[in-house]
């Protein structure tokens, strides 16, 4: 019996019955032969910790474009955010914790530079509904390794791509990254308003800060305590009525005050015109897209398509440097 085989009887022993066993996967797009050491879906958070589009994360923005500041969040610190607290569920509720890391370190590879602004800018302009939770599947199944993908399981694409709210993930690992993914960006982003000074803890409604926590760290607790007490030997994972509730409503707070905030966002108006710029600019220049893009041609892909992958695949020093070499005018430069 090999080391992997050992691991998924393991599985079968210790896991809840509500969990999503490693040997009973639907499987990869393409065959491929198994692991001697690693389980499905630890070999799959491997390839995605491993790739080029998770490295790029660490330079997109989460909430504050560029902060002038060392510990402001980016996209790839809420990525480990939302990981950890998704694992820690998890082990608490005996499900897969492999799944559950995998679904939540490629939840967002897909997203745009400059966060939401990136997202809404090229919804706008393709002619077709581009999300990010979408172009992450598309990353992992299709762009990554100069368009052979990564060959993820069923599992781990579905729990990536219904991540979002109004989505509902076929495993239960899945639907825990989903929560995760929500009581992270409500209590790092608060974090980081706090730090930036947009926001202070007294502006939390106090019925809010009564029934979840007076302080962030507070209210991430009670989060996850919830959902493990309301999940516990059940067929699914929920909140309580009450902590819901609040959760709603401390979203809604968010929303009004720090997502819409024009001292925060002052500068996404900017970045949204950059983005459209750009997008312009490489459909009538598909020639500057990347080869391995431009070959996806003739797999079927529109070049609009293949626009938006080029751009949302985009770190925002990146996006900015190439706006600036192509429009920004330069000196004459002759010795």
């Amino acid at each position: 019996m090999t080391i992997r085989e050992n691991l998924e009887q393991m599985e079968r022993e210790i896991l809840s019955p509500y969990a999503m066993l490693s040997a009973n996967s639907k499987g990869r797009e393409k065959e491929e032969e198994q692991c001697d050491i690693r389980p499905v879906f630890q070999r799959d958070r491997d390839r995605i910790l491993h790739s080029k589009s998770f490295r790029r994360l660490k330079d997109k923005t989460q909430v504050f474009l560029s902060p002038e500041g060392d510990h402001y969040r980016t996209r790839l610190t809420h990525t480990l955010e939302v990981s950890q607290n998704a694992r820690t569920i998890a082990k608490a509720l005996r499900m897969n914790e492999d799944l559950v890391e995998a679904i939540a370190l490629g939840h967002d590879l897909g997203h745009t530079p400059f966060g939401h602004a990136g997202e809404r800018a090229l919804n706008r302009v393709c002619p077709f509904h581009f999300k990010h939770n979408e172009q992450s599947v598309r990353v992992v199944s299709i762009l990554e390794k100069d368009g052979q993908g990564l060959n993820l399981t069923y599992e781990v694409r579905d729990g990536i791509l219904k991540h979002e709210m109004e989505l509902t993930a076929e495993t239960l690992e899945g639907r825990i990254v989903r929560l995760s993914d929500k009581i992270a960006y409500i209590h790092h982003d608060m974090d980081d308003a706090i730090r930036a000074g947009i926001l202070k803890e007294s502006d939390v409604p106090a019925e809010i800060r009564n029934a979840i926590g007076q302080t962030c760290g507070e209210r991430l607790d009670h989060f996850i305590h919830d959902i493990i007490t309301n999940s516990r030997d059940k067929d699914d994972i929920i909140m309580s009525a009450e902590v819901e509730e609040a959760f709603l409503d401390i979203r809604k707070f968010m929303f009004a005050n720090l997502y819409t905030n024009p001292q925060a966002k002052s500068e996404e108006g900017k970045a949204e015109v950059m983005v459209e710029i750009l997008y312009d600019h490489y459909l009538k220049n598909m020639d500057k897209l990347p080869r391995d893009l431009l070959a996806l041609r003739d797999k079927g892909d529109s070049d609009e398509r293949l626009v938006c992958d080029h751009i949302s695949g985009m770190t925002d020093h990146y996006a900015v440097a190439m706006y600036e070499d192509i429009f920004i005018p330069k000196g004459w430069d002759h010795y």
